[in-house]
C-alpha cells in the first residue's frame, strides 16, 4: 500500500458560492477545479448510495491539500439546524495552519469570522481555537512555533513547494 498523504475533506452547502468566497477571500484558498451534473450520472449515484443525484461542485486548494463543496439541487439535503456541536457524531471540524494565530485570528475576526474564544495556548508552542463558518462549520485556526512537535508539519521546504505547486 502507498498512502501518499491526506487529500480533502468536503462540505455539502446551501450556498456554494458564498462558502467558496469565504475560504478565497478569508483564507486565500485558490479554485482547482468546478464541475456541475444533472440527475441521471449513474456513476455519481452509484458512488454516493443515492439516486438521482445533481449538483455543483468547486475544489479549492491551499498548500499540499484540498477543500471541496457541494451544492445538490436533487435530492432534496436535509438542513444543517443551526451550528452542530464538534462533540456529534460525523466530521467536527477543519484545521486551517498559520504562521500567527492570533494576527490571524484578528483579521478573520474583523471580516467576520465567528470565533468560539480568542486563541488558546499551551506550554508545547501550540496556538489555536475554533470558529465558525458561514454555514455553521467548524474551521480549526492552528500555529504550530515548535518544528519539534508532533503536530508541526515536519518538512517545511517541502510543504512550501507543494504550496508552489511544483
Amino acid at each position: 500500500m502507498a498512502v501518499l498523504g491526506f487529500h480533502h475533506a468536503a462540505i455539502s452547502t446551501p450556498d456554494i458560492d458564498r462558502l467558496v468566497a469565504f475560504y478565497k477571500d478569508l483564507f486565500g484558498f485558490e479554485t482547482a477545479y468546478e464541475d456541475a451534473w444533472d440527475p441521471g450520472v449513474e456513476a455519481y449515484d452509484r458512488m454516493m448510495a443515492l439516486e438521482g443525484t445533481a449538483a455543483r461542485i468547486v475544489m479549492l486548494r491551499t498548500g499540499n491539500s484540498f477543500l471541496e463543496f457541494f451544492q445538490f439541487s436533487s435530492p432534496e439535503p436535509k438542513p444543517q439546524v443551526g451550528d452542530r456541536p464538534v462533540v456529534d457524531h460525523g466530521i467536527t471540524h477543519i484545521c486551517i495552519a498559520v504562521d500567527d494565530a492570533v494576527a490571524e485570528c484578528a483579521r478573520l475576526e474583523a471580516a467576520g469570522l465567528r470565533l468560539h474564544t480568542p486563541p488558546e495556548s499551551d506550554p508545547s508552542a501550540v496556538r489555536g481555537t475554533y470558529a465558525r463558518d458561514p454555514d455553521g462549520n467548524v474551521v480549526e485556526i492552528l500555529e504550530v512555533n515548535d518544528e519539534g512537535h508532533p503536530l508541526a508539519f515536519s518538512n517545511r521546504a517541502l510543504a512550501a513547494v507543494w504550496a508552489a505547486g511544483e
